[in-house]
This record gives structure tokens, C-alpha cells and sequence, in this order.
């Protein structure tokens, strides 16, 4: 690949100043080999070089949540009863062949692109996401989950899941990682996150959980009541014992919370709880639109940056928010949290890549780290604003390009 030479009115390197008239210069190995003041980044004579205007570049966005897999199977916004929701969810999954999972996988990380993000922390059992990020040049880790309420289960349900790891190493690179993914305590027994857990920590194995999102997931832990209890009745799946515990506590007894843990959601937590999260060392992956969409509540995001955990934002799948744009999961994640321009940003680009492990990596434009970058398009009324406030105003329609490791993989409506 050529090296490229980017630049533009604004560059956000995220961690430093913004730079008036800046640009970056991104080696043919796709790393950044300079950032600054347009003036000061060498410009060799065989570089392909771009210039964006009024254009603000930024390092592309990670999105810490994500189910491409489930691209397409939006229909209207969730209903209020979320074990029904999933279990209607389940059932349009199963209407769909293997060729069409990876088709809205390729379909899912196209959007992704568009939207001006370059890194993904997905979760899925198809193996849909891997397999489209390996083929395209795409950069994330892909979560395998596995389910198995029932204890007689874990063996059979962690077979699986190491048998399909395996499997989906052919589609691991240098910037392409497998994890596993537990998927939920309603899902989950605690024999099979403990056996998990476990795997995951011999094979040095990142680990998703969805916890902590819902009423009804509390209800079951807590109680054994709600509509996750009865489901689980009606399946003949006993309770959980003892109850009288949160769902982060009950993934604490099991040893599934860790550095290389990433929370999803964490909506109903105490103090307690949030005290556990931190003095373990669990990452967290904030979805506010999804939060409010399925009418969980909303995470206590201040609190949580708080006790120093590293907290990314996730879309979650266009089945619960119909969109991917993770600039709006900003925008209301700035809003929830107190948080400034700068502060919202910082969420969606080095903040999410220490989320998911790899702040050394992406998520600033520093030298050394990947050539990952996003250009947008500032719209007129923000003109005054301080660039980050600018950028955050945007959009998917805003993006004019996105580049992995240097490499165009989006192109918008080119600046005028």
C-alpha cells in the first residue's frame, strides 16, 4: 500500500491540542509516521497526498458494541416486554441462512465505514463478523458467544464454543482478534461462566458479557421472578441459588469480571456494584440509545467514570436503534454524563480503544500507532464552536472519508 498524506482545516489528535491547518503522514505499513501542523509533516515526493479544506480530521472512531451480524433485521423500535423481545429476536435469527449472516455482517461493517468508524467490538454466534472484518482489512475483535441456561449444559455449550474458536483462527490477524462471549446471565448458567471464564483466562481470551442491562435481569437474580424466571420455569431450568444477589455480583462469584472483561451496558448498578466493577478492572461498553430504546433505564455514566473504569460507547445492533451512528451515542452519552465536547469525544475514540485493550494501538493520532482516521465535514452553524463540539454535531452524513491503517474504505460526498 502507498504511504498517504492527509490533511485538513482541523486535526484532533485526541490526546494533545487540536491543530489548526494540520495534517497526517501514514506509512505504507498503514502506521503514522507524523502529525502536526500542515507546514511541519514532511511531504515525500511519492506520498499520495489529500487535502479536505474546512474539513476536521480525527482518528476513526471505535465502536465497543456492536452485532453486525443482526444488520437488516431492524422492524420499528423495541416493545417494552424485553424477554419477549429477545425471544422474537431469537426466532428471526434462526429464519436466517449462513450466507445471509455474513451478507449483513459485510453489509453492518460497510456502515460502520460510513459512519467514521474504523475499529469494531462485536458479539455474535455466527462467526459472520470475523470472517467480513478478515476479508475487508477490517480492524476489532469479534466475540463468539455461547449460551446454556441449564448446568446440565456447560460442558456440551463450552465444547461448542472452543470448537468454533478454533475454527474462526484461520480468520485472526494482526488486526483482527476472537474473544468469547458468556452472553448474559439469563442465558448463562454460573457453572458455564465459571467454565468460561476460565478457558478464556488459559488461552489469554478478551471476554464480552451483556450484564446488568434490564429489570427483568435483576428480577431473576435477585428474586427469581420477572419474565426471564418465567422462562426459565417454563423450560424446565432451575433456579438460580442462592438468589438475593446483582447481576454484577452473581458474575463476580463466578470469576468472569477481569481486565480483560468488557461490560455491556451496566444499567442497574449500585454503588456496590460499580465498587466491584472497578476493583476488578472490567472495562465497560456505554449504550445509551440502546438503553433508552428497550426502556432499561439509564447507566449511571458519571459514576462510572468516576471509579476509573474504561468506558467506550457502543451503537448496540440496528435491531434495537436502527442505526450505527455512534457520534448521536455521544452526543447523548455527553448529555447523561456532564461531560464537555472533548469529553464525549475522548469516549468514542481512545477511551473505546483502551476498552477493548487496545489503546497502544488506535484511538489518537500519535506516531506509531495505526494510520486509522476519519474526515468530517463540519456543518455551517457550528462555525464559532471549538472543533470537537463540531465534529460531535455530525453524523454518518457528514463523513467525507474513513481510512484503516491508511487504506480509503468509505468515501462520502466529497467537500465542495
Amino acid at each position: 500500500m502507498p504511504a498517504r498524506r492527509l490533511a485538513a482545516s482541523w486535526v484532533l489528535p485526541i490526546e494533545g491540542p487540536a491543530v489548526a491547518r494540520g495534517a497526517v503522514l501514514i506509512g505504507s505499513d498503514g502506521r503514522i509516521e507524523a502529525v502536526g501542523a500542515d507546514a511541519a509533516v514532511p511531504h515525500p515526493p511519492d506520498v499520495v497526498a489529500e487535502s479536505f479544506g474546512d474539513a476536521i480530521l480525527l482518528p476513526g472512531l471505535v465502536n465497543t458494541h456492536t452485532h453486525l451480524e443482526l444488520t437488516g433485521l431492524a422492524e420499528g423500535a423495541p416493545g417494552p416486554d424485553f424477554p419477549a423481545w429477545i425471544r422474537q429476536l431469537r426466532s428471526r435469527k434462526a429464519e436466517r441462512a449462513p450466507e445471509e449472516f455474513l451478507a449483513a455482517a459485510r453489509e453492518g461493517l460497510a456502515d460502520c465505514w460510513a459512519a467514521g468508524v474504523t475499529t469494531v467490538g462485536d458479539t455474535g454466534d455466527t462467526g459472520a463478523a470475523i470472517e467480513a472484518l478478515s476479508a475487508s482489512g477490517g480492524c476489532g475483535i469479534a466475540y463468539q458467544e455461547v449460551f446454556g441456561p441449564h448446568p446440565a449444559q456447560c460442558e456440551e455449550s463450552l465444547g461448542g464454543l472452543r470448537r468454533r474458536v478454533e475454527a474462526l483462527a484461520r480468520f485472526v490477524g494482526e488486526r483482527v482478534a476472537v474473544g468469547v462471549s458468556p452472553h448474559a446471565p439469563y442465558t448463562v448458567s454460573g457453572r458455564l461462566y465459571a467454565a468460561t471464564a476460565a478457558w478464556a483466562e488459559e488461552e489469554a481470551l478478551p471476554v464480552a458479557v451483556h450484564l446488568a442491562e434490564s429489570p427483568a435481569e435483576t428480577e431473576l437474580l435477585a428474586r427469581g421472578e420477572g419474565g426471564f424466571a418465567e422462562a426459565w420455569r417454563e423450560r424446565g431450568i432451575p433456579h438460580l441459588a442462592p438468589l438475593g444477589c446483582s447481576p454484577v455480583q452473581w458474575l463476580g462469584r463466578h470469576g468472569v469480571l477481569g481486565e480483560r472483561t468488557l461490560c455491556i451496558h451496566l444499567v442497574q448498578v449500585a454503588p456496590v456494584d460499580i465498587e466491584l466493577l472497578s476493583d476488578a478492572g472490567v472495562a465497560v461498553a456505554h449504550c445509551p440509545l440502546s438503553n433508552r430504546a428497550h426502556g432499561h433505564g439509564t447507566a449511571p455514566l458519571g459514576a462510572l467514570l468516576s471509579a476509573g473504569l474504561r468506558v467506550g460507547l457502543g451503537t448496540d445492533s440496528v435491531v434495537s436503534v436502527g442505526t450505527l451512528d455512534l457520534l448521536a451515542e455521544a452526543r447523548m452519552a455527553a448529555a447523561l454524563g456532564g461531560l464537555d465536547a472533548r469529553a464525549a469525544l475522548a469516549l468514542c475514540t481512545i477511551s473505546g480503544a483502551r476498552a477493548l485493550g487496545l489503546g497502544r494501538e488506535i484511538g489518537s493520532l500519535q506516531v506509531g500507532k495505526w494510520g486509522d482516521c476519519a474526515v468530517i465535514r463540519p456543518g455551517r452553524a457550528t462555525e464559532g464552536m471549538v472543533p470537537e463540539a463540531r465534529v460531535l454535531s455530525g453524523g454518518p452524513r457528514d463523513i467525507v472519508a474513513t481510512f484503516v491503517g491508511g487504506k480509503a474504505v468509505h468515501r462520502g460526498e466529497p467537500m465542495s
